[in-house]
């Protein structure tokens, strides 16, 4: 049997497709159940954490076990196969085991160095061995990747390189600033109590917030979260328990939002953040996404718009870019840095104009929301405004494609909103909400990518390196180790097979000399196989060593099924001695 791993992440698929692969709790059990009953697969443990989705089988057949298992996790996923193939990897013996180590290690996060991994991988093996899924194999992997990971925390400096996805989003909710200087005195609004959920309550209590409101769909698992930060030493800050149904009421009151729920839908959308921010500021806002009912003359900003030959009405400043009357520049350059309020009101007012007009010069404008359609014949001083604007800011403009501006300033947000639940809880579009500011998974995975590779980094992968050699090697060693057993249960039955046929041919021999006679055999047989079978345990620990299991039998005449007894036996004191 071979050790095999598929599965998908965030180094190898898109926010989109994580979001919608994502294993619920019973999609796990019956993908567990399913990957043993296949016949490629003798035992099955899946990792799925918020970014990412694994299956580590040990597997008789490679090309067999990569088709079984991509499949059962297309099916359980609900993503259809051909979409899902293209971001699956695949690892195989060596390179499974080196993959899960620096997963265990947190080499693989999205946030470089995270803790939180290990119990993840903990629940994992958990869950596998409730289930009876995880045989000797997974349970040996999973228990040593534990072991490195935790090595990996106390002898080197790893979480100087990265630290909780928690952290992490609040520093870039921050935005550059320390944490505690941005947390200190903000009402906190957490939705969802499980361990992320926790997280992320017990780092804003230690940072220093005003107040923290738990929503949680279970009642008491909130109640029991606000209990534990009013009990806690480390901290003096208020927490309490509401409903779900208490969220749209209490993020009026928020400063900062968290929420990480299990739930396959969206908890907040864009229209109920508006509407808190509209309560908490007096301010009406538009719906996100969508015009006003201001009538057909006006845009999504609301306001009355001009022809496309007059800038009356637009938002923008467009005269540094002027070239001639009647040509505005209606691009990036326009644009760029702008707020998206701001961006939105601009693009109504250029959609939204009226139709085809015709300038003293004779050029045709538009329709609505269409392209400017210019007749080098007639319109040379158009299209020289075109060209001179084109010389001032480097490059034809191209509308509604703005680059980002360093160092523009922004307002400073009335609502910090951080999403780390997979599929996600907050619409995408709540960041078009005039002073909001929402992170997520997408964009901490932009983030972390730019994050700088601290040297403990190099530290941990040769420490990966060296367990993975011995990880293999023990594994290699373990396998011989039954036929070993078999040879060494063989000669003792041949000992005592000779010495009863002594005892018949002189049977006045005392108890001494029988003894005697027994042990001095016994000590021969020994010697004899103690070189023989202490090498070829170390040949079979080296890479390629496994055929000596199979010249061990060959050469002793050894019968399979005393081998596979011995197996057997072992992992039966195997799973009495295992941790339940």
């Amino acid at each position: 049997m071979s050790l095999l791993v598929v599965g998908l992440s965030h180094r190898s698929a898109p926010v989109s497709v994580l979001e919608r692969a994502t294993l619920h709790a019973d999609a796990q059990i019956k993908l567990l159940q399913d990957t043993v009953a296949a016949e490629p697969a003798a035992e099955a443990a899946v990792l799925a954490t918020c970014n990412r989705i694994e299956l580590y089988a040990d597997v008789d057949k490679f090309h067999a076990g990569v088709a079984e298992l991509s499949t059962l996790l297309a099916q359980h996923s609900g993503v259809g196969l051909d979409e899902l193939t293209p971001y699956l990897y695949v690892h195989y013996e060596d390179r499974a085991v080196h993959h899960l180590f620096s997963v265990a290690c947190g080499l693989d996060s999205m946030v470089v160095g995270e803790g939180q991994i290990l119990g993840q991988m903990k629940d994992a093996l958990a869950k596998a061995q409730a289930l009876h899924t995880a045989g000797r194999l997974l349970n040996d992997l999973f228990q040593q990747a534990l072991r490195v990971g935790k090595r990996a925390h106390s002898e080197t400096g790893i979480d100087r390189a990265g630290q909780s996805l928690v952290t992490f989003g609040l520093e870039q909710l921050a935005a550059g600033g320390a944490v505690r200087d941005w947390a200190r005195g903000k009402k906190a609004l957490v939705i969802g109590a499980g361990s992320m959920s926790s997280l992320a309550a017990a780092t804003l209590a230690r940072a220093g917030v005003a107040e923290i409101v738990i929503a949680n769909r279970t009642a008491d698992r909130a109640e029991r979260l606000a209990q534990i930060l009013n009990q806690g030493d480390a901290t003096d800050v208020p927490a309490r328990a509401v409903p779900m149904d208490a969220v749209p009421a209490e993020l009026t009151r928020a400063d900062v939002a968290v929420s990480c729920t299990g739930a396959t839908g969206l908890v907040l959308s864009a229209q109920t953040v508006a509407d808190a921010v509209t309560r908490r500021t007096g301010v009406p806002l538009p719906r996100p996404g969508h015009g006003t009912d201001a009538g057909p003359a006006a845009g999504r900003s609301g306001r009355p718009v001009a022809g496309a030959g007059d800038d009356e009405g637009c938002p923008l400043d467009l005269t540094a870019a002027r070239g001639t009357a009647g040509f505005s520049v209606l691009g990036e350059a326009a644009v760029a840095g702008m707020a998206a309020s701001e961006l939105e009101q601009h693009a109504a007012w250029v959609d939204n104009a009226p139709g085809p007009q015709t300038s003293p010069d004779g050029a045709t404008r538009g329709q609505a929301g269409t392209a400017l359609v210019l007749d080098p014949a007639v319109d040379a001083d158009a299209i020289a405004a075109l060209a001179a604007a084109a010389a001032l800011v480097g490059r034809i403009p191209e509308r509604r494609r703005p680059e980002p501006v360093a160092g523009i300033p922004r307002p400073t947000p009335v609502l910090s909103l951080l999403d780390l639940a997979m599929p996600r809880d907050i619409d995408a579009a709540a960041h078009r909400v005039t002073g909001v500011r929402l992170v997520d998974i997408e964009s901490l995975a932009d983030a972390s990518a730019d994050a700088p590779m601290a040297a403990d980094v190099d530290q941990v992968r040769r420490i990966v390196a060296d367990e993975v050699a011995a990880f293999g090697a023990a594994l290699r060693a373990a396998h011989i180790t039954p036929t070993v057993v078999a040879l060494r249960t063989m000669a003792a039955d041949v000992v005592a097979g000779e010495i009863a046929r002594l005892e018949g041919r002189l049977p006045g021999l005392d108890d001494k000399h029988r003894g005697e006679i027994t042990q001095t055999v016994k000590r021969v047989v020994d010697k004899l196989l103690h070189a023989p079978t202490v090498r070829v345990k170390q040949l079979a620990a080296e890479p390629g060593g496994a055929g000596y299991a199979d010249a061990l039998r060959t050469l002793f005449d050894l019968d399979q099924e005393a081998v596979a007894a011995v197996s057997r036996a072992e992992d039966s004191t195997d799973d009495k001695d295992r941790p339940a």
